[in-house]
């Protein structure tokens, strides 16, 4: 997703900065550039007309900043008008004052929306809150089993009364039990088609008149391009929409639906999907995904993955470790996995602020990762403790065990000693100073 918009945009910075001034004609040259880079990216034509407009109005009105070069001053109009046709600032759920918060999950077949209630449930409940999912596609065959094993999955209950029933009244019935059971959100996945029809709009009506919800978001897919913000515009006018979720957005789609919702429709994108596993759902920021675009990073998104990802009761075990330079295998193990659980290591390095541009040709094997966690799992827990006690016959029975070459050991062994050599002088750097250490192991 943006890889293309990011490239173009990139290159057309890049023969910006080299100039000492900008006349006219460099900005509209430039322009030009964004404007097709926009289009390519199946921006819609009014946004791209509207955006390219608002970046010239403040490059050619404005006096430039003398602490910033004139190129970078066009790249800070460009990121500020992203921002801006995103929504500005993120757009976070309203919670009632009254428990439950009723929230209405709409959108069409294929979208991915029973999926995407699941996925919303596991993180309010990560919050800290208490939900409950409802099933009310009593049309699409297996749609009430698939959202009951998907509350089974992350902890979270399913309310349904069967395929035939009325979904006004097991959304009514869903709202009550939930009061009396102490949960405070309610989250019901409506009913969907292949296509907007007449009949489905009446019955979302109905059911937003009975049930009077606290959020109606929609779920649309990326990779349908400009088709998500028709659909996106169709369901705001019929139900008044207070939040678009999109997709896949780790595909390949190019990414003009999320740049162009939020002006369309006027509903914002609260929420992306980001992977298939439950918990790859993230809060939709908008200078944050500018940042992306642009090859800025997303130190803050790193951070909170980080964060997410990593067991403090783990960080403080090795920060202990690293001051008495006793860093072993078990804990690269360790650290390895936990950031397997960040996501893909190409997407997490993109975040990194100057690497984002680089990484376009550089091939990110995680296979390589996964080799490395072999080799030590086919280790004795000795031999993990004290890597220097691997000879040469241990060495073949490690590389017989993990698929791979004594080359392959010595290579890691060789890096291993490198790195905690590196960390016994960071450790005791810490220890001069009587402070703690300001990192997490870079691995």
């Amino acid at each position: 997703m943006f890889e293309s918009l990011s490239e173009r945009l990139g290159a057309v910075f890049k023969r910006l900065r080299g100039r000492g001034r900008l006349t006219e004609e460099d900005v509209n040259e430039a322009l030009r550039e964004v404007r097709r880079a926009l289009l390519e990216a199946d921006v819609s034509l009014p946004v791209v007309k509207d955006f390219v407009a608002r970046v010239k109005e403040k490059a050619l009105g404005e006096e430039l900043f003398k602490s910033m070069t004139p190129g970078q001053q066009v790249v800070k109009y460009v990121r500020d008008a992203l921002v801006e046709l995103m929504g500005g600032e993120a757009a976070r759920l309203s919670f009632s004052s009254k428990p439950p918060t009723v929230i209405m999950v709409c959108g069409l077949h294929g979208a991915g929306k029973t999926t995407s209630s699941a996925k919303l449930a596991l993180h309010l409940k990560g919050a800290g809150r208490h939900p409950m999912l409802v099933a009310t596609d009593v049309y699409r065959p297996a749609a009430i089993q698939q959202l009951e094993v998907l509350g089974r999955q992350i902890g979270v209950p399913v309310f349904q009364l069967g395929a035939d029933r009325d979904p006004v009244e097991i959304s009514r019935r869903a709202i009550a039990q939930a009061r009396d059971g102490g949960r405070d959100v309610v989250l019901i996945d409506t009913a969907g088609r292949l296509h907007i029809d007449q009949e489905l709009m009446d019955e979302l009506r109905r059911q937003k008149a009975e049930v009077k919800p606290d959020e109606i978001l929609l779920v649309v897919d990326a990779m349908t391009g400009q088709d998500a913000v028709h659909i996106a515009r169709d369901f705001n006018q019929a139900l008044g929409l207070t939040g678009v979720v999109m997709t896949k957005l780790d595909g390949d789609a190019r990414g003009g639906a999320a740049l162009s919702v939020r002006h369309v429709t006027g509903a914002p994108l609260k929420f992306v999907g980001v992977g298939e596993k439950l918990s790859a759902l993230e809060p939709f920021h908008p200078d944050r995904m500018a940042g992306r675009i642009l090859g800025m990073g997303d130190v803050l998104s790193l951070i909170e993955k980080a964060e997410q990802a990593m067991d403090e009761e783990k960080a403080a075990e090795l920060e202990q470790k690293l001051r008495a330079a006793r860093l072993d295998l078990n804990d690269l193990l360790d650290q390895m996995q936990q950031i397997r659980k960040m996501g893909p290591l190409k997407e997490i390095l993109k975040m990194i602020p100057g690497l984002g541009n680089q990484l376009k040709d550089l091939p990110v094997d995680e296979s390589q990762i996964k080799r490395i966690e072999a080799i030590i799992q086919s280790m004795t827990p000795a031999e993990r403790r004290d890597p220097d006690i691997l000879n040469a016959s241990r060495k073949r029975r490690v590389a017989r065990g993990s698929g791979s070459d004594v080359s392959d050991i010595n290579r890691l062994l060789k890096q291993f000693a490198t790195m905690r050599k590196m960390m016994k002088g960071l450790g005791d750097m810490g220890r001069k100073r009587g402070k703690r250490l300001p990192f997490r192991l870079p691995f």
